[in-house]
């Protein structure tokens, strides 16, 4: 049986990586500061979403030549000699999106630097992909000193396809139906089991934006936080303070005990996938938008999840 679900999953991934694709990684951030600033006029006609109406061309012709965005430039050619291994994993995953989700469109997909702007380096629109490359100069660039460590550990290329299906999937996954703790969790833990379906080729740290350390301290521990938010009522608790506390990126989840400097932050995310992936080994039939769209508390009761010892 182990042999027969191990071929059909080797099939499945052959049939994916068949379906024809290519993606190029339009390199703004050359067309704009190699430039000189006669060329402004033709990029705001070919780019008219990067230029917005209310700034003068002598702001672009300024920004144009700014030293620290041409630093960021030269920097974006020194750690990406070539755009090319970007570009393979950005088909492997589009290839993943196009098989589970046929009607999608394929984006045009531009590279850009955006003064180091961690809370937006990707943005996702259903024909368009903009990537911050400077925000994926790895998290030990000297560039990056000064941002807190939990930020600049997902500043690398590496978690690059996790970060867009974040974006993908607020197109996909229905909001939360109520302010409780579960709900959140299992919105979450919806968005990550997406990540298992787009990116197989990804660890699971990846996915979630940890570290490998991080990713083993949650396996390690998976019961003892469980038996904290049931021992403490919260999965049921429209308290505010707990997304803070366990679901919104942080140093370190809050259980206002010893082990909470030990603890990444989102373990609230990460317990809601592994209830969801739980619901599917239950429930192995289920069509994806089905599952995306189905309410927590169905999720939950008919997951039967019980925490690893």
């Amino acid at each position: 049986m182990f042999l027969n679900v191990c071929g059909a999953e080797n099939s499945l991934e052959s049939q994916i990586l068949s379906i024809p694709m290519t993606i190029n990684i339009d390199r703004f951030d050359l067309k704009f500061h190699r430039a000189s600033s006669d060329a402004i006029p033709a990029l705001k006609q070919a780019y008219p979403y990067l230029f917005p109406k209310v700034f003068a061309d002598s702001v672009w012709v300024n920004r144009q030549k700014d030293t620290l965005q041409l630093m960021l430039v030269d920097t974006v050619d020194e750690v990406f000699p070539s755009m090319v291994p970007l570009e393979e994993e950005l088909e492997y995953l589009f290839k993943h999106i196009k098989h589970y989700f046929p009607k999608t469109k394929i984006p045009k997909v531009i590279g850009l630097v955006n003064n180091v702007d961690y809370q937006s380096k990707t943005i996702y629109t259903d024909s368009l992909l903009l990537i911050s490359l400077d925000t994926y100069f790895g998290a030990d660039h000297y560039l990056y000193q000064g941002i807190s460590n939990y930020v600049k550990q997902e500043m690398d290329a590496q978690y690059l396809t996790a970060h867009v299906i974040d974006k993908f999937s607020d197109y996909k996954v229905n909001p939360p139906e109520d302010r409780t703790l579960l709900s959140q969790m299992i919105f979450y833990g919806k968005k990550l089991y997406l990540k298992d379906l787009l990116i197989p080729n990804k660890t699971n740290a990846i996915k979630i934006g940890y570290t490998i350390d991080q990713e083993e301290w949650v396996r390690s521990n998976e019961l003892y936080m469980w038996q904290f938010f049931i021992e403490k009522q919260l999965i049921y608790s429209s308290d505010p303070a707990l997304i803070q506390r366990f679901i919104d990126p942080a140093p370190f989840s809050k259980f206002y005990l010893e082990i909470d400097n030990e603890s990444p932050g989102g373990i609230g995310k990460w317990l809601g996938w592994q209830i969801v992936k739980s619901y599917i080994e239950n429930n192995p039939k289920v069509e994806i938008n089905k599952l995306l769209s189905l309410p927590a508390q169905t999720i939950f009761n008919k997951s039967n999840y019980k925490p690893r010892r």
